[in-house]
């Protein structure tokens, strides 16, 4: 009885029973629903009138709402692996060729400690032998191209490689898969290891192809005679060039054909982090690297091209700076970054310079275009030659594109480029 009461009262005062509000939640809806049944036809169209005006003004704003942008962490770094696969994954580059790039990067990883210690572990001086070339071996010559040998071999990618410290290419047994074609100066301006000057190592990579098999070791030499067909490819057919700088840090710059890209190596963590995204060299530069110790050498028209480079009158009261290392990969590396030219033309005692087609000028030429520059012998495209034999050589000037240009210009007895 004094239940009921309450429950009166309760009701009365517009409380309920849990009970009650329970059922009143769960009838809610249908009485919602039953609001909005149309009672008239002509009620009916103009709440669904109305309906229409609320989502269409609501429209414009949902469109014009910002995507939400994933941020960026202050820690997060592309290494060249993740680079790698993100080429894999635009159909860029194939997992085999992946393997054969990650390899090279390496042994440069390997060679780039042996020059830091060099000093200290005995590395330095003259290992007592020559090259194909007549020219003397440094220690580190010789273990650099072991190292670089080893890394492609390990791959198990790569088909033949020709080093220019070896006298002809080499088959590779070990592979299984991908076959290419590795051309590499292992450490170029080896010269400079004693004085601690920077080095480097150069590659290209070029499609593998049948001509050179395994299948055919029975007869090395028919086989040895085809691994060099397949090796003397124009460097037009590169599928990727690269270099590794060995100086105040560990630098590999390299380009698949969709532009270049610089990794600096971090010693911490053992990776190559990507610090020179898309690289583009300057249309001009107010920098020449030449070796001017061969000027009397030098052709009337390459000595008129580096006097006029001199002459401040031409240049608007302030000539050229020269800048020389004498390391083809550090001399490069600046002009790619700053722009101007880099040039080794031929002379009376080598007509065609001394720098290799295959190892040096071809990879360069193709890193360069890539960056928007040129490469040139003076009067024809480097990328456009076909090797005839695996050491030849070729005047090589390359860097700016205005810049090559304007010397093409001065040899050839051209009007100036605009």
């Amino acid at each position: 009885m004094a239940c009921a009461t309450v429950s009166a009262a309760m009701q009365r005062s517009g409380v309920v029973s849990s009970k009650q509000a329970g059922s009143q939640g769960l009838l809610a809806p249908i009485r919602a629903a039953a609001a909005f049944r149309p009672a008239t036809s002509a009620a009916s169209a103009a709440r669904r009138a109305a309906v229409l005006r609320v989502a269409a003004q609501a429209a414009p704003a949902t469109a014009t709402a910002p995507a939400s942008t994933r941020q960026r962490s202050a820690y997060e770094l592309q290494t060249l692996t993740t680079w790698l696969l993100d080429l894999e994954k635009e159909g860029v580059i194939d997992n085999e060729l992946a393997a054969v790039i990650s390899s090279i990067s390496t042994a440069c990883k390997q060679i780039g400690s042996l020059v830091n210690r060099a000093g200290i572990s005995n590395l330095t001086g003259l290992a007592g032998e020559q090259n194909v070339q007549g020219e003397d071996q440094k220690k580190l010559d010789v273990i650099s191209n072991e190292v670089f040998a080893n890394c492609l071999r390990s791959s198990g990618r790569t088909g033949v490689i020709a080093s220019e410290e070896e006298d002809q290419p080499v088959a590779v047994e070990e592979t299984y898969s991908g076959d290419y074609v590795v051309v590499f100066d292992p450490l170029d301006g080896s010269s400079n290891i004693d004085a601690g000057i920077s080095v480097g190592s150069i590659f290209g990579i070029y499609e593998p192809s049948p001509e050179c098999s395994i299948d055919d070791m029975d007869d090395p030499e028919e086989m040895m005679k085809k691994c060099v067909l397949n090796v003397c490819q124009a460097g037009n057919e590169l599928l990727c060039a690269g270099y590794t700088l060995y100086s105040s840090s560990t630098i590999l710059v390299l380009t698949v054909g969709k532009g270049v890209y610089g990794f600096t190596f971090d010693p911490l963590i053992g990776e190559y982090i990507l610090s020179h995204p898309d690289i583009k060299i300057p249309e001009k530069g107010k920098i020449y690297a030449f070796n001017e110790g061969n000027y009397q050498l030098w052709s009337e028209e390459q000595r008129q091209y580096i006097d006029s480079l001199k002459s401040p009158d031409l240049w608007g009261g302030k000539p050229y700076s020269a800048r020389y290392i004498g390391s083809l990969v550090g001399d490069f590396h600046r002009t790619l970054l700053y722009g101007g030219i880099y040039g080794y033309p031929g002379d009376k005692k080598n007509p065609n310079g001394k720098l290799r087609l295959l190892y040096e000028c071809a990879p360069m030429s193709m890193i360069c275009e890539q960056a928007g520059g040129k490469g040139s012998t003076g009067f024809k495209r480097v990328l456009d030659i076909v090797p005839e034999k695996v050491h030849q050589r070729e005047p090589l000037f390359v860097g700016s594109k205005w810049e090559v240009e304007y010397l093409e210009s001065v040899l050839q007895g051209k009007p100036m480029p605009q």
